[in-house]
């Protein structure tokens, strides 16, 4: 699985004034990421407003985004829900041609208990013919799930390759790391301490910075990956304070100002999101200008 060590780049979904979604922008945003040199692209994770979307129009984003990008790079699809059949269903009737995994969230709203996340994995695993990466995000899910049951999956089921953490948890982070299975991906989900994860053995990334400034992250990432730690640290230090201001009022209303900012395509999003306060984007053009981005 080594197409899934380094970075890889949560995609927004840009949309037009009238919030359709804006193909040109994808074009631009897909081109703008490939060439700052990640390794990987996710395709309607949730920064890609994914929820907001039909089921219509994400069948079109996937096909656009296998289409365009051409194999320049390895996608992964985002799907998942708390609905454990209908996520089923959708990955069954999934065409896979064009990607190399699904991307699957921990089921959110309902609050399961640690076995009913083992099972919904379970039969996500039996449904796909792709491998899966696990997504453990309790600050939007509700629900933690835990390292017994990360480290229980990876170990039970061989299509179950890596998981996406985001809990914040460094003892969570600790006892993953230390007992998965060799050959399973230990994934940062929160680009600030992407960093340290990888000193602790992670392979990477799944960021949402990367949409804005793909070349100034990836580089940091592989100079961490080759234990360049002390050399990746001016980096890492001088996107801080911008990834901080992406996040300020929710993503992706923060990441996608910057990428108006950067002439990649416009910053309009979905209710219930909506568009980042004056100040906050003023905030983030002066970090653009700080960083030698825009003029």
């Amino acid at each position: 699985m080594n197409k899934f060590h380094g970075t890889g780049v949560a995609l927004v979904t840009p949309f037009n004034s009238d919030r359709s979604v804006d193909y040109t922008g994808l074009k631009n945003l897909i081109d703008h990421i490939i060439s700052g040199g990640v390794e990987y692209l996710v395709s309607l994770g949730t920064t890609g407003e994914t929820a907001t979307l039909s089921n219509d129009e994400k069948k079109k984003v996937w096909e656009y985004t296998v289409e365009y990008v051409n194999g320049r790079v390895p996608l992964v699809a985002g799907i998942g829900g708390n609905n454990t059949m209908e996520v089923v269903e959708t990955i069954k009737n999934f065409n896979t041609t064009g990607f190399d995994a699904i991307l699957s969230v921990s089921p959110y709203y309902n609050k399961p208990t640690q076995e009913g996340i083992y099972q919904h994995y379970k039969l996500v695993s039996e449904a796909s013919a792709l491998p899966i990466i696990l997504y453990n995000v309790p600050g939007r899910t509700g629900s933690n799930m835990n390292a017994e049951t990360i480290l229980r999956l990876a170990h039970d089921f061989e299509n179950i390759i890596a998981v996406k953490e985001a809990s914040g948890n460094f003892d969570q982070f600790n006892q993953i790391i230390k007992d998965k299975p060799e050959g399973f991906l230990f994934i940062s989900g929160d680009d600030p301490i992407t960093l340290p994860l990888i000193s602790m053995g992670a392979a990477g990334v799944i960021s949402v910075v990367g949409n804005a400034l793909p070349g100034m992250f990836s580089t940091m990432v592989r100079m961490c990956l080759d234990g360049k730690f002390i050399e990746a640290q001016p980096l890492h230090y001088s996107m801080i304070d911008i990834t901080n201001l992406f996040f300020t009022e929710g993503n992706p209303g923060g990441v996608k100002a910057a990428l108006k900012l950067l002439d990649i395509c416009g910053d309009e999003v979905r209710l219930p999101l909506v568009s980042i306060s004056k100040t906050t984007f003023s905030k983030i053009e002066q970090e653009l200008i700080a960083l030698h981005l825009i003029d």
